[in-house]
Order: structure tokens, then sequence, then C-alpha cells
């Protein structure tokens, strides 16, 4: 357990009985997803987490040993919902351009929608958070994996100019970041944007018209 935790003391204690696990843990994470994007990762703290919350600090440390275990336990959160929504988006269309051009537009769609998940799981970057554990980033590379698999498909049917599909994709995946970026600023128009992207691999302009 980290360090920091402090120690069981009942005058640190409020009564957390009313609440069942579920909800804290509902309640530990939507807080601390709150706190850092307002405030940054050096400044989320278990006990300024807790006083967010109205609970004791032990109480967050029942569900979470560190606040890095917290930080890393958003990231996986936010990328199984993004992965729910590139699958959806995928599987409502059949060509592979047609799928490509909907997993671009879900991609932006879901950092529109979750300002505060996108920003906890790709542009927060603590120097001194623990490293991101292998197997969670193996689940969170889903998302990627599913942008390859979609160019690889394309490119065997002549829809998309590509060599390698893991680097196309990583090119594409790097693309739409920066567009959502630029989008979450309000520096750029979510239409145009997402086009140009998906033009960066579809072939003789057959991706559909956005």
């Amino acid at each position: 357990m980290n360090n920091d935790a402090p120690a069981l003391d009942d005058s640190d204690c409020l009564d957390d009985a009313s609440t069942g696990d579920d909800d804290l843990r509902r309640r530990i994470l939507d807080g601390a997803r709150h706190l850092l994007v307002r405030g940054g990762y050096q400044n989320l703290s278990m006990r300024r987490l807790a006083r967010a919350i109205g609970y004791s600090a032990t109480s967050i440390y029942l569900h979470f040993e560190s606040k890095d275990d917290l930080f890393h336990a958003l990231i996986d959160e936010g990328m199984e919902r993004l992965h729910t929504r590139l699958r959806e988006a995928v599987e409502d269309e059949e060509a592979p351009d047609a799928q490509l051009e909907a997993l671009c537009r879900a991609f932006a769609r879901f950092g529109l929608d979750n300002p505060e998940y996108y920003e906890v799981m790709f542009l927060l970057r603590p120097e001194t958070m623990e490293r991101y554990p292998p197997e969670n980033y193996r689940r969170a590379r889903r998302n990627l994996d599913l942008v390859q698999e979609l160019l690889r498909k394309g490119a065997e049917r002549d829809q998309f100019v590509i060599t390698d599909p893991l680097e196309a994709a990583s090119a594409l995946w790097a693309s739409l970041h920066g567009t959502v970026s630029l989008l979450l600023a309000r520096r750029v128009d979510a239409q145009a944007s997402v086009r140009q992207a998906i033009r960066g691999v579809a072939a003789r302009g057959d991706a559909h018209d956005a």
C-alpha cells in the first residue's frame, strides 16, 4: 500500500455504511476525474478527494491502494468506454471504408462528449506516476488494433493505399488525437478535420463524403 495512506483513525472516518461499494467506487472515480482535470495530478491527494466527495480517506484506500492505482483505473475505464463506442460504430457498417469513417467520427465524438475522460486518457502525463501496467496497456491497445484491422481489410479490397497497416493505423490515430485536441480547444472545424484524417489513407478519394 502507498506510504501516504492515512492510519486508521475513527475520527477521520465518516459513516460510509449507507453507501454500497459500487456506488462509493463510482463517486471516487468521478470525483478524482474532476479534480485531476481541474487541478492536475500533483494537486490530487486522497485526503483532498475524500473531502470533495464527502467520505473518509480510509474509505478510498479500501478501493484504491494509491493515487496511481486510482489514476490507472480512470484510464482503464475511459479506454473501455472508447472501445465500446468504436465497436458499436463499426458494427453499424459493412464495408471497411464506411467502417473506418464511422470509427473516426465515433472517436471524435467520444472526445467531445467526454472531455474529462479524454484528458485523463491522453493528455495528462504526470512525470512521477508509476508505469502503466503492461496488462492494462494491452487492453487499451485494442482500440488501435481495431483501426489496424480495418485498414488491413480495406487495403485488401483496394480501398486504402497503405504499405504497413500498423504504421498507417498509428498515423491515423495520431491525426485523430490531434484533431480532437484542437476541437476541444475550439481551434478547428470538426467536419473538415475528420474528413482530412480519413483522406490520409483513402485511395483515390474513395472515402465516403463526410
